[in-house]
């Protein structure tokens, strides 16, 4: 696979890490983003110095001046932008498009405006014609940038292509684990960002160890029962897309949504926050897709619903943890 050519339309760190990754297992990249400024300075200083400066590029990886010439010739294009974005993105990508490449994505999160997950937007924008994988799990950027051991999940409903990126993206430090539960791995995806502010203001406020455990398992709750109600397989919340993620994502402090909830414990607002982050905190859109999803079916989400309060109703953080636990008390596992 090594003569292949992948694009990467996306510059920030996440899609940088990802670049850099599958130029080291051995793909020709190309990696384009919409600052035409940075891609200058990327391509002079050969690394993203402003998102990923642990991440010095391989031979293998080039920027590109432009969509057209970073899809030409790829036989798959990864999309690595917020989800907010990628309606947008996906648009550009389908004018520039030539051939039949694979399309993956590495976007996490629920469109706000629709409550659609992005392998429905990518169906709407799209269609059927290409084959379709998402790429998700538990991976800080900074740490994939510096070669240290990581695994993932791509995701689709046709197992030859997961198959395929999995190869195409692993190499010695790196393992990606294959999986056809597309809709599994992108609420794991979209979920646990929610569950990271709210561990990060659990902390904050001074909770304790006993506190953040339970938040943890009790979002993989949250998270397991919306997944289902979208049509997941349960057994996807116990994998690296589901709890791995979320497990990372709520006790680490690489994590922008786990800052963000450290941030409103100090007492910041959520704009004060992302200045002092400085970089898109996807679980503060998310908590509000994912919080109407859940009203929109009458769907119990208890923690999305205070974290949603939290930002958006202006609650204060102690308001909310009273609210949580003077809930009447209940079984832990629900029989259907």
């Amino acid at each position: 696979m090594s003569a292949e050519s992948v694009a990467v339309i996306g510059a920030g760190s996440w899609g940088t890490a990802l670049a850099i990754q599958y130029a080291r297992a051995g793909s020709h990249v190309k990696l384009w983003g919409r600052d035409s400024a940075q891609l200058a300075t990327m391509a002079k200083g050969r690394i993203n110095e402003r998102y990923l400066p642990e991440g010095p590029f391989p031979d293998r990886l080039q920027i590109a001046s432009s969509l057209a010439e970073a899809v030409d010739g790829a036989v798959e294009i990864l999309v690595s932008v917020p989800s907010h974005g990628l309606r947008e993105t996906l648009g550009l990508v389908q004018q520039a498009i030539t051939g039949n490449p694979g399309i993956s994505w590495a976007t996490k999160g629920l469109e706000l405006a629709t409550g659609k997950l992005p392998h429905e937007v990518v169906a709407e924008v799209l269609g059927d014609h290409y084959r379709c994988a998402v790429l998700s799990g538990p991976t800080f950027a900074k740490e994939l940038a510096r070669g240290l051991p990581t695994a993932l999940t791509v995701a689709s409903s046709d197992p030859a292509f997961a198959a395929q990126i999995a190869a195409r993206v692993s190499d010695e430090h790196f393992r990606a684990y294959t999986s056809d539960d597309v809709v599994g791995v992108e609420v794991g995806g979209a979920i646990k960002n929610v569950m990271a502010i709210g561990a990060g203001l659990s902390d904050g406020l001074g909770f304790g160890s006993n506190t953040r455990v339970a938040f943890i398992t009790r979002g993989l709750s949250e998270m397991t029962r919306f997944g289902l109600s979208r049509g997941a397989k349960a057994e996807t919340f116990m994998g690296l897309a589901g709890m791995g993620d979320l497990v990372l994502t709520c006790t680490d402090d690489q994590s922008r949504n786990r800052r963000m909830g450290l941030a409103l414990a100090r007492g910041l607002s959520v704009k004060e926050a992302e200045v002092e982050i400085q970089q898109v905190v996807e679980g503060v859109l998310a908590a509000r897709a994912v919080f109407e999803s859940a009203q929109a079916i009458d769907l119990e989400m208890p923690i999305t619903e205070q974290i949603y309060r939290i930002i958006y109703a202006d609650v204060e953080p102690m308001e909310a943890v009273r609210a949580l636990m003077q809930r009447a008390p209940g079984a832990e596992f629900v029989s259907n």
